[in-house]
């Protein structure tokens, strides 16, 4: 017996996990970044490979949400597009300015049901505050990247390129429905979540049935009979059958 709860002793045990949460939720941040790459991907940068540029962040403002991975984007479409990006700018012959109309996101709530309600307390104890009755509620919220580029020599200050603004958005819907979820779906999620776990794909059922094998190699044999000669009506051929004697 002594043995058994030495044993159970040593067994059990006990342990501590220190969690804590970043100051920007992770969706905010997916948001904004997915709308970032989709309107850095609309710029192209094409008409200015093979020559030599610097990227000027200068009017970017320094509150820009997510400024230095909206500039590092920027500089990797402009390589990747076969520009050859100085750090330098006297050495490079194109100035490549950048500024941003819009960087951040939305919000926007519709409910069914009965908002939260706190009343003035009447008697001490009772409560005095009502929780949300949701039918059904939906939450949407959606990144939004405008920004803008052009290029202009740097010796002589002369435009020479310039791309269109580009607006671009990342979305997530949240849904509740009589107090059940959220199902979470929209462009940053691979599919359907519910309460942060992917929902399972439903099995595939076929509406209409298979068509019947017909591998000649497994059809039936096909059963002959030998009736004998046709048979032909009297009336068609204007004389009796054979081995009939015709009557006057």
């Amino acid at each position: 017996m002594r043995l058994v709860f030495c044993c159970a002793i040593l067994i059990a045990g006990c342990g501590t996990t220190r969690t804590t949460d970043s100051t920007r939720a992770a969706t905010e941040m997916l948001l904004v970044s997915q709308a970032i790459d989709r309107a850095v991907a609309q710029v192209d940068f094409s008409p200015l490979a093979g020559r030599t540029v610097f990227l000027d962040e200068e009017f970017l403002d320094k509150s820009t949400v997510d400024r230095g991975y909206l500039i590092s984007s920027v500089r990797h479409q402009l390589v990747s597009s076969g520009a050859l990006l100085k750090e330098d700018e006297k050495t490079a012959e194109f100035m490549v300015e950048l500024r941003a109309g819009g960087i951040g996101t939305d919000r926007a709530t519709f409910l069914i049901g009965t908002p939260a309600i706190t009343m003035p307390a009447i008697l001490p104890g009772v409560p005095s505050s009502i929780p949300e009755i949701a039918l059904y509620k939906r939450n949407d919220q959606k990144g939004v990247a405008k920004i803008g580029v052009f290029a202009y020599q740097r010796a002589t200050g002369r435009a020479v390129w310039q791309t269109d603004i580009v607006q671009e958005a990342s979305t997530l819907k949240d849904r509740w429905i009589f107090g059940s979820g959220p199902y979470s779906s929209g462009s940053i999620r691979k599919k359907t979540e519910f309460a942060g776990e992917e929902l399972p794909a439903m099995p595939k059922i076929p509406l209409i049935s298979q068509q019947p094998h017909t591998d000649p190699a497994v059809l039936p044999a096909t059963i002959t009979m030998d009736v004998g000669p046709p048979i032909t009506a009297m009336g068609l051929l204007g004389g009796a059958p054979a081995g009939v004697a015709a009557t006057r």
